[in-house]
């Protein structure tokens, strides 16, 4: 059974996981800007944009999933480098978010993008607006997976043995897919209260 609803409005450690990513990721950026459904996410004060250019695309962009949401902040960015991530990711730390950023800045790559053993791990990357139309491109030819669009992008990847000592649990890139995903994200930020609070 997946999730069911709106993963980045569960709450954790007593706000919605989308706030809760929003105030980690400020600090370390010019501006955030959340892509998906915008009135879900201007009452909690966040700027949002449609994940589809116009009313008139929207049918369009309907199942291209993840690719169409990368494509549609790229296109509406001016900053030149662009940290893009899941809702889903309760485990993101801001040491490791300022480590994949500085590692971007120094890159001369389109993209750095963590790989794990599952495979890259593209909503949670930077990438360089210029990205935008080599996506933009592979959506209008029928690609739908992200990993098909970096066949015509420079791709820097990282791996979890350069980031182990800011996560030795091996978790910051674990997302919610199911119900029990989120109960033991909850769990691990209440023990993680707990231990703070002692």
């Amino acid at each position: 059974m997946r999730m069911g609803r709106d993963k980045g409005l569960l709450e954790i450690g007593g706000m919605p996981l989308i706030v809760r990513t929003v105030a980690l990721v400020e600090p370390l950026v010019a501006a955030v800007t959340i892509v998906g459904t915008p009135h879900r996410y201007t009452a909690l004060g966040l700027r949002a944009i449609a994940d589809h250019a116009d009313e008139s695309r929207e049918v369009k962009r309907r199942g291209q999933g993840p690719l169409a949401g990368i494509s549609r902040a790229l296109a509406a960015t001016r900053a030149p480098w662009n940290l893009i991530l899941a809702c889903d990711l309760p485990y993101l730390s801001a040491e490791w978010l300022d480590w994949l950023l500085s590692r971007a800045l120094a890159s001369q790559a389109q993209a750095v993008v963590p790989r794990t053993r599952h495979g890259f791990e593209p909503l949670a990357a930077v990438y360089r607006r210029e990205c935008g139309a080599t996506v933009a491109a592979a959506l209008a030819r029928g690609t739908r997976k992200v990993t098909d669009a970096f066949k015509n992008l420079h791709v820097e990847p990282v791996y979890p043995r350069e980031w182990r000592d800011l996560d030795p649990a091996g978790r910051v890139l674990k997302n919610m897919n199911v119900p029990r995903d989120y109960a033991e994200a909850r769990t691990w930020w209440q023990t993680r209260a707990l231990r703070e609070c002692n």
